[in-house]
């Protein structure tokens, strides 16, 4: 009797199939409503939030979120879920896992999970963006997406005000306040506070990298970092400022790059009071205090408190100036170096006339204003202005020379002065004054060297003076 019920039902699920997607519904009615999600039909819309829906439970459900009440939970772990349907969906995650991909070994607890999953190996991706070109493996990632043209953000935190545009990121925000991590990976001790970070985590144990790039076939661990990374071959930037019109390929790009903006800064160091932008940058900052160096490089050796520079000094130099014939090993360098022989200075100071062809070297010398000198020597207690001049002067201490000459025996505490030096064998000269075309090998000699052009100007405005 149960081997008929069961063959009945399999025949009227392949009855009721969406043409859209392939799914196969167990009634008429449950077909219909399906397919709304694919027509964007949405007659049923939340009072709190203005979100819409295809029927009048899911909206009925979905109002359960806004008052946080989790009236049914999970027996075995405790967890809590607004609807009976998703609670009965969970236990079957602590029952047998019976269903089996043939192509990556994987067990699932549902048919549906395993249907699912099958679309990473596949690549089918049946959910498509009325808005755009894009489309998705899951209904739930579409519903998501969709929310980036229409700026929905309908989950708000309680806290501190932010909004997001689903459940799972307000949650993983919330926990953020409460300092909770509930999920440890089973390989270390590392704890998260979201179940997807972990997932992703644990795949660096394992190797598993299950999320293939149509274009170029690299694979990777998360689909989040598949999505972004597709965006180099597309070049979709979704993400546009609206206050300059720069468009950026990730959310949270747009949002640091609008703190030029604002002047936003809302990341504090608690040793010296500054403030940064980015919360990664203030974490490299911390580590002029503690001394801490993670990085070390293993093509020289070298220890760095943040080492993705540096390696760039070992990579190959394909960034060509075309002035002086100098090659640069990235585009920022290249840029920056071409402002010594255009004589392009944007960044000025406010406190003087001053303007220079970098932004670190602004930052320098609007200390020289301020009078603010963050790094001190351990040893003598004496202070800097920059880390590259403590990092010089600690040298002294410890009589370390580290830089060598690749043409002679010499040896520098500083890179900078072996740099110089290593001109006086290559003859390099590549700062040229423009009013004679003079070459020199040092920027302040050019320097020194353009004031003569001044004065011998000034004498002669002095002399016609007398006639």
């Amino acid at each position: 009797m149960l081997h008929f019920q069961t063959h009945f039902i399999n025949i009227n699920m392949s009855i009721f199939s969406c043409a859209t997607c392939g799914k196969t519904l167990s009634s008429e009615g449950h077909l219909a409503r399906h397919e709304k999600t694919h027509t964007e039909q949405k007659d049923f819309t939340c009072g709190r939030c203005n979100i819409s829906f295809t029927t009048a439970e899911e909206r009925r459900l979905h109002s359960k979120e806004h008052s946080g009440k989790k009236e049914f939970h999970c027996e075995q772990c405790g967890k809590g879920f607004f609807i009976h349907s998703s609670l009965k969906v969970h236990l079957k995650t602590h029952g047998e896992k019976s269903f089996h991909c043939s192509e990556c070994d994987k067990y699932f607890s549902t048919k549906g999970n395993l249907v699912v999953h099958k679309r990473i190996h596949t690549g089918e991706r049946p959910y498509k963006c009325p808005h755009c070109e894009k489309s998705f493996n899951h209904g739930s990632h579409l519903k998501k997406h969709v929310r980036v043209h229409t700026n929905e953000r309908p989950y708000q935190c309680s806290e501190c005000g932010k909004t997001y545009t689903d459940s799972s990121s307000l949650k993983s925000h919330q926990s953020i306040h409460s300092g909770e991590k509930p999920f440890q990976c089973k390989h270390c001790d590392k704890r998260f506070r979201h179940k997807s970070f972990l997932i992703c985590h644990e795949r660096i144990h394992t190797g598993e990298k299950p999320y293939l790039c149509s274009y170029c076939g690299k694979s990777f661990s998360s689909p989040v970092y598949i999505g972004l990374h597709k965006r180099v071959h597309t070049g979709e930037k979704p993400y546009h400022c609206s206050v300059c019109g720069k468009s950026f390929s990730k959310f949270d790009t747009l949002q640091k790059h609008k703190r030029i903006h604002t002047g936003e800064r809302p990341f504090k160091c608690s040793q010296c009071d500054k403030t940064f932008a980015r919360s990664d940058i203030l974490k490299v900052h911390q580590r002029v205090h503690t001394g801490e160096k993670p990085y070390s490089c293993s093509i020289c050796g070298e220890r760095f408190a943040y080492l993705g520079i540096h390696l760039k000094t070992h990579s190959e130099k394909s960034f060509h100036c075309s002035e002086c014939d100098k090659y640069l090993s990235t585009k920022q360098s290249l840029l920056a170096h071409k402002r010594i022989h255009t004589g392009e200075r944007p960044y000025k100071c406010p406190h003087c006339e001053k303007s220079f062809n970098h932004g670190s070297n602004l930052k320098t010398h609007v200390r020289v204003h301020t009078n603010e000198r963050p790094y001190q020597c351990s040893e003598c207690g004496k202070t800097f202005r920059q880390l590259f001049s403590l990092k010089s002067h600690q040298s002294v201490h410890s009589d370390e020379k580290p830089f060598q000459c690749k043409h002679c025996d010499k040896r520098f505490r500083q890179r900078s002065n072996l740099n110089r030096h290593e001109q006086i064998h290559t003859g390099e000269k590549p700062y040229h004054c423009s009013v004679c075309g003079k070459s020199f090998s040092k920027v302040d000699t050019l320097q020194k060297h353009k004031r003569s052009h001044w004065q011998i100007h000034s004498v002669f405005h002095c002399w016609t003076g007398f006639f």
